[in-house]
């Protein structure tokens, strides 16, 4: 599923820091992060992954199985201000906006978590032998 948010009045490079830390979550995880996240533009980006979510919901989705596929952030239309400098000149003040688009994914979450508890089991210590620590306080 996809939503849309245009000409919003924030610069792509801010808004891009953002959207690079949601690839690949799950939804609930990322409107966690976004809640936290202390950037003006983590507000319209979680109404617009609630918005994609919606979409998905219409489509027949379950929100449990959605992740984020991609975040895209695409430079918007500019407006130009003057400042009035010395002796008479002016300066232009480029007022950038964004356009984000939001992919959702549905996934399959059970192969992950069959992986988490493998990875849980392999960081288990195992005892280490006597035979090594006689060896290292003979050295």
């Amino acid at each position: 599923m996809k939503a849309f948010l245009k000409n919003y009045r924030q610069s792509p490079r801010k808004v891009r820091i953002v959207g690079d830390l949601l690839k690949g979550k799950r939804v609930a995880d990322a409107f966690v992060h976004l809640d936290a996240l202390p950037k003006r533009a983590s507000g319209p980006i979680m109404k617009l992954i609630g918005s994609a979510v919606s979409n998905a919901k219409t489509a027949g989705i379950s929100e449990e199985n959605l992740f984020i596929e991609n975040i895209t952030v695409n430079k918007g239309i500019v407006l130009k201000r003057s400042m009035p400098r010395a002796r008479g000149s002016a300066s232009r003040i480029n007022k950038r906006t964004s356009h984000v688009m939001v992919t959702l994914i549905e996934k399959d979450d059970s192969k992950k978590e069959k992986k988490e508890k493998k990875a849980s089991k392999s960081k288990i210590k195992k005892p280490v032998k006597e035979k090594n620590i006689k060896a290292k306080e003979d050295k």
